[in-house]
């Protein structure tokens, strides 16, 4: 019952999240609502503002690991070996078909990393990336994998557990990061800023693997505001009226 109310109370302040996991699927197989997966909490006063991760746009801080208060544990571990296919299932306000995952305008790359847990510095390594696949032609901004992949197909993002990866507790961060205010740095224009949705699922790898994982980055510490991709106008320009159209 306990387990019920606080999924309920979390579902209740989400009205201001853009975009997190809902699920995890292993090979195909359904874990269940938020298993394993470090939600986004609420951190406002009670009753009334705050919000859970509306965005993260501070590169500095400690949010922009696993979202805001992403380093409280998870009360579940997903059991997964080495080569499993997963599918994050990021949605905005239902999990379900209705849902627009993210909103249409928020272009940009999408990425996952993987780190021991607990995390230590440098210890996120880099799996998985999509970016800009489709050149923009104006006045089409180009195909981008949170809008033109991933929103258009239900949310699914799939990464692969490296083979031979030792056993041991590991984290997941996967993020989707919006460009459509990202012309501007945060630090120039707090108003605007590169948008970053990161979330984290925990997980525990099995089996008789022997491959460490390399030197990654941190987080904070992986992206700064000079970091190519960071500061970028997804807008595509007029050549005619030198005016600019997303």
């Amino acid at each position: 019952m306990h387990s019920i109310t606080l999924i309920l109370s979390l579902l209740s302040s989400q009205a201001c999240a853009h975009t997190f996991i809902w699920g995890v699927f292993v090979n195909g197989v359904d874990q269940g609502l938020f298993k394993g997966i470090r939600i986004p909490a609420y951190n406002g006063a009670p009753g009334g503002g705050g919000y859970n991760n509306s965005p993260v746009k501070n590169l500095t801080s400690i949010d922009l690991r696993c979202n805001v208060m992403g380093d409280i544990q998870a009360p579940d571990t997903i059991k997964v070996a080495p080569g499993d296919n997963l599918t994050f299932d990021w949605h905005h306000d239902y999990r379900n078909g209705s849902d627009d995952i993210i909103a249409e305008s928020h272009h940009g790359p999408s990425l996952v990393y993987i780190s021991p847990d607990p995390p230590t510095e440098n210890s996120f390594v880099k799996i998985w990336h999509e970016g800009l696949y489709e050149e923009s032609t104006f006045p089409n901004p180009g195909k981008w994998s949170t809008t033109s992949d991933l929103r258009l197909n239900g949310g699914h993002m799939n990464v692969r557990i490296p083979a031979s990866l030792k056993a041991g507790h590991y984290l997941i961060r996967a993020e989707m990061i919006a460009l459509h205010e990202g012309e501007v740095s945060y630090l120039k224009n707090p108003v605007r800023g590169a948008q970053f949705y990161p979330d984290c699922v925990q997980i525990e790898v099995t089996g008789d693997g022997d491959v460490a994982l390399p030197e990654g980055v941190s987080f904070p510490g992986a992206y700064d505001y000079d970091t190519p991709g960071v500061v970028y106008n997804v807008c595509t320009p007029d050549p005619l009226a030198g005016t600019t159209a997303c």
